[in-house]
Parts: C-alpha cells; sequence; structure tokens
C-alpha cells in the first residue's frame, strides 16, 4: 500500500513538472498573444467576454481566419478542430456564405425593421428538414430559443417546473454542470434528474406531472463532454411526457448539425416507435452560416400562443405571448441561414460530414486504446476525456467524467491541449473537437500521428 502510494506521488509529480515545463514553452512561444490579454484586461475583466475562451496563463489571440485554418497574432497556423463550439460548421471563408452576405448588404441593407420574404423562406427551409417542427420562430441564440420555449410551456400548461438534467447546458443562463443551478435565477423552478436514467426519469416525471410543466433535455449533452443520451432513455421521456400532459423539449442547438433530419431523426425506439418526435426543438449554432441565430419550434397549436393576432372568435381564450427582439430577422442571419442550408450543408454533405466523424473518432478511440485517454460524441463531434474510473466506451453521464482538479488526469488533459497546439491543432481546452465542412482525412490523419506521439511520449501517465 505504501509502495503504491509511493509511486502515484511520484507520478503526480512528474506530471506537474511536464505541465510546469509545457506552459513555460506556451508562454515563450506566444509573446503577442501574453502583450494582447495585457492590454485586454484594462478593459475586460480578466481580459475576457467570453468565458469559455479564457485558458491559463493567457488565451491565445487569433488573427484571422481561412477555410479551416486560423492564424494567430504571433503568426502560428493550426487546423480548426474547434469550430467554434459546433457553431463554426461552415469554417471562416465559405465562398458562398461570403458571397451571401456580401449580396445581401449590396442589394438588401442591414436590419429593415420589417418583415422580409427571406425569413420565411429560411423558416420553411428548417421545416422541411426537421418534420417535427409545423412552425417557428427565429431569436438570436441558442440560450434564448430554450427560453422561449420554456415560457410556451408554462404559459400553455400553466405550471412553472422544469425538469433537466445533471450536466446539461441549455444556455449561459441555464447550466446545470454539476447537478445544480448555475448563474440562474429562478432556482426552486428546476429539478435536476440524472441523464441517461430512464427508470429515474420516468418516476421524476410522475412524482411530479402536477407542477411540471416541460422535461427539457439534450439529445447528447455538449457542454458536459459530447455525453451521447440512450434511445431507451429519450423514448421514455417522450412517452411518459405525452402520457402525462408535459411537454418534452429537445435541445438540438448543438446535435441538429449530426443528421439531415436533426438527431432526434436517427434515435429509434427500442419499443418499437419511429423517429423522436418532441413537441418543441430548439435550435442555433450553425444553422445560419456563422451568423448570430437561435430558432425555437413544434407543434402549431403551441406555437399558436406567438401568433399577434387577434382570436377570430371575439369569446374564445387565446394564450397570447409577446416576444420582440430587434435582430430576431435580421438580414443577415435570414439570407446567409437560407444560402447554408439550400447550398452548403445539403442532406447530402451533411451524412457525409457525420460519417467521416464516426470514422474520425472511431481512430481516436483505437489509438486510445489502454489508457485513460477516451472518446465520447456522435457524428462530427467529439470530446477528448481523460480518467481512470470508466470503462471505454462507457461514459454515460457526467458523473463519469469527474477528476480532481489537481489530479493527474486534470493535468493530462492540458498536457495535452498543450501539445495539439504546439503541433498546430486547434482544440478547445476541455477536449471538445467539431469538425468543419471541407476537413479532409489527410488532416484528420495529421491529428491521429499527435494522439500516438502524445501517448508514446506519456505512457507511463496514461497507463
Amino acid at each position: 500500500m505504501v509502495a503504491s502510494s509511493n509511486v502515484s506521488k511520484c507520478t503526480l509529480e512528474k506530471a506537474q513538472d511536464l505541465l510546469i515545463s509545457a506552459e513555460k514553452t506556451f508562454v515563450e512561444q506566444h509573446p503577442t498573444s501574453k502583450a494582447q490579454h495585457k492590454l485586454a484586461s484594462e478593459v475586460l475583466p480578466g481580459g475576457n467576454t467570453r468565458s469559455i475562451l479564457h485558458t491559463n496563463p493567457f488565451p491565445i489571440c487569433m488573427d484571422r481566419g481561412e477555410g479551416n485554418k486560423l492564424i494567430d497574432v504571433d503568426g502560428h497556423e493550426y487546423l480548426d478542430l474547434v469550430g467554434e463550439m459546433t457553431a463554426g460548421l461552415y469554417g471562416h471563408t465559405n465562398p458562398i456564405i461570403r458571397d451571401t452576405i456580401i449580396s445581401t448588404v449590396n442589394k438588401t441593407g442591414l436590419n429593415l425593421g420589417a418583415t422580409t420574404k427571406t425569413e420565411s423562406l429560411f423558416a420553411k427551409a428548417i421545416r422541411q428538414r426537421i418534420p417535427s417542427i409545423e412552425q417557428l420562430r427565429f431569436c438570436n441564440s441558442g440560450t434564448e430559443a430554450n427560453l422561449h420555449a420554456l415560457s410556451v410551456a408554462r404559459s400553455v400548461t400553466g405550471k412553472s417546473k422544469i425538469i433537466v438534467f445533471k450536466g446539461g447546458y441549455h444556455g449561459g443562463v441555464l447550466t446545470f454542470a454539476h447537478g445544480v443551478t448555475e448563474n440562474n435565477v429562478d432556482k426552486e423552478d428546476w429539478i435536476i434528474g440524472n441523464y441517461n436514467d430512464a427508470e429515474g426519469t420516468r418516476k421524476l416525471i410522475s412524482e411530479n406531472k402536477d407542477v411540471v410543466a416541460a422535461v427539457l433535455v439534450e439529445g447528447m449533452q455538449g457542454a458536459a463532454g459530447c455525453i451521447p443520451a440512450t434511445a431507451e432513455f429519450l423514448h421514455t421521456i417522450q412517452n411518459e411526457t405525452r402520457a402525462n400532459g408535459i411537454m418534452f423539449i429537445l435541445d438540438e442547438v448543438m446535435t441538429s448539425r449530426l443528421a439531415p433530419g436533426g438527431l432526434q431523426s436517427v434515435i429509434r425506439s427500442p419499443y418499437g416507435d419511429a423517429s423522436l418526435k418532441p413537441d418543441m426543438t430548439t435550435l442555433g449554432k450553425w444553422i445560419a452560416g456563422g451568423m448570430t441565430i437561435g430558432a425555437f419550434g413544434g407543434r402549431k397549436t403551441l406555437l399558436a400562443a406567438y401568433d399577434p393576432r387577434p382570436a377570430s372568435d371575439a369569446s374564445e381564450k387565446k394564450v397570447q405571448i409577446s416576444h420582440s427582439g430587434t435582430f430576431n430577422n435580421n438580414t443577415l442571419a435570414m439570407n446567409v441561414g437560407l444560402a447554408a442550408l439550400e447550398h452548403v450543408f445539403t442532406p447530402e454533405a451533411c451524412i457525409e460530414l457525420n460519417k467521416m466523424g464516426d470514422w474520425f473518432r472511431q481512430g481516436l478511440q483505437e489509438r486510445c486504446q489502454g489508457t485513460k485517454m477516451t472518446v465520447t460524441g456522435l457524428g462530427a463531434v467529439c470530446n477528448i476525456h481523460f480518467t481512470s474510473d470508466v470503462d471505454k466506451g462507457g461514459v454515460i453521464s457526467v458523473d463519469d467524467l469527474v477528476t480532481e482538479s489537481s489530479g493527474v488526469e486534470s493535468i493530462l488533459k492540458d498536457l495535452f491541449w498543450y501539445y495539439a497546439v504546439s503541433n498546430g491543432y486547434w482544440i478547445a481546452r476541455r477536449g471538445m473537437l467539431s469538425l468543419i465542412l471541407g476537413t479532409s482525412k489527410m488532416e484528420l490523419q495529421g491529428f491521429f500521428d499527435v494522439v500516438e506521439g502524445f501517448v508514446q511520449e506519456h505512457r507511463d501517465l496514461l497507463e
């Protein structure tokens, strides 16, 4: 026991020394980023206005992007595997996106303060992709989309509580990463269940059916580490909400890019049902070609709450919700989104990219075999983790990925980030990867080589 403890202590000390060395090299290689962070910190708290982008000792400052490449202010070039956390699906200089932006500015103008034909055409294009969406409304982010969907649920049902799941992220003010509400003003309104616990969720719905307006869930928890939901779990939610008069809201802000009809179109039920058909679906991230966007939609009877027209029958009692937003139908998002769906991320392109993503994830997992490194995800979105407590391929909840903040696994995560960046690959510090259209297998093969090199160099820490 003492010998084992000594070995663990030596391993930790070695990992800490390697991290100190990697950080020192990083600082030496990015002097301009360091200087820029100092300047930014004078006007922004910690030099930051988007928390996820901060990395210690300072974040790399990018100068520009070209295609699927990024160039930082120190002149280093990277293959972009962050893909703007799934929002940057189209890359940085897609010619169709670029030409549509220019055409919109030249021919239509910005923010007309009026409706345009394009917003209904864009809505129709989305509806054609996702059949469960009969009608929809646009907003400015996935966060807004989820907030508005919850507003519908509460108004229509007359109930206030919402069931969400530990590890869930539904936007900046709807975060449940550690099983508690974070950045949330209405803490009493949330009932938090365990992700992928079908039986526990069935019980949770049954016990709270009189007070719950909706169940809000991701088909794959993105921020928690790309943890896919099981078909049994999602179909249990669908069946139990239907049986108990509760709304089923599926957050597809990230996952709608994983299949032509969204993830809901490919999650087949073990009970014999076909694909999922949520009452409402929320969208965002990628759907407007890189422009700021959000959307929420579903059954026409539910979206009727947002219909601003007076009831046709004066005696009819109508639930009516006001939904304003200066940029809800801004011309750039509407025109670029329509062009992106019709001409860039076609159903065929979607299938091809996610097929390559499955190949990529499998290749990563093969190279991690027998180590503390594991990979989770679906299609062209995945996450690399370092943990010693999970059977590879067995991650079903955020609890499976808990590590000590100062332990070897946490250090390995940071070491790998430094290693990837130093070899020209831009990945999220938390290990998330989302592929950009146009990325080739040859480019991804280069990342395989990086993973192999890291495993060889640090095998004693990884085993």
